[in-house]
């Protein structure tokens, strides 16, 4: 693994809050709990260590605290609710809001239909890719 020498980010609660998709209320309590640690910036403000951050997010995404049944290989599974569907003849277009994410499907009008998916529907977008870009803002 290549670290970099470069310091990590600190991240204020509405930032962190973001990462996660929870509202900053969410963060506070977790950091008040101390789930999180946290410090304070020169201003007063709450900041938690990218560092820190990073490891809750991944504790929080684990199998074993997700409320997924059964077994698969795919690890990147993003609850949400269904907002639209479009149905073709052949195909359908999933959309689904997951925390701050917007996550489109194509699938086939079957299972869309089997599944109900329908707008209000919760669903889950389990992303299996052997292809993902990664970006930083």
């Amino acid at each position: 693994m290549v670290m970099s020498d470069r310091p990590v980010h600190p991240y204020r609660i509405g930032e962190a809050a973001s990462m996660l998709g929870v509202s900053a209320d969410t963060m506070r309590r977790w950091v008040d709990a101390g789930r999180l640690p946290a410090t304070r910036d020169e201003h007063g403000h709450r900041i938690i260590a990218g560092a820190e951050l990073a490891a809750f997010a991944r504790e929080l995404a684990r199998p074993e605290n997700s409320e997924v049944e059964g077994r698969s290989s795919a690890r990147n599974r993003f609850p949400g609710i269904v907002t639209a569907v479009v149905l073709g003849d052949v195909a359908a277009q999933v959309e689904i809001q997951a925390g701050p994410f917007r996550v489109v499907s194509l699938i086939s009008r079957d299972s869309a239909e089997e599944l109900g998916l329908v707008p209000g529907a919760p669903a889950t977008a389990v992303i299996k890719s052997t292809n993902v870009v990664v970006e930083r803002r």
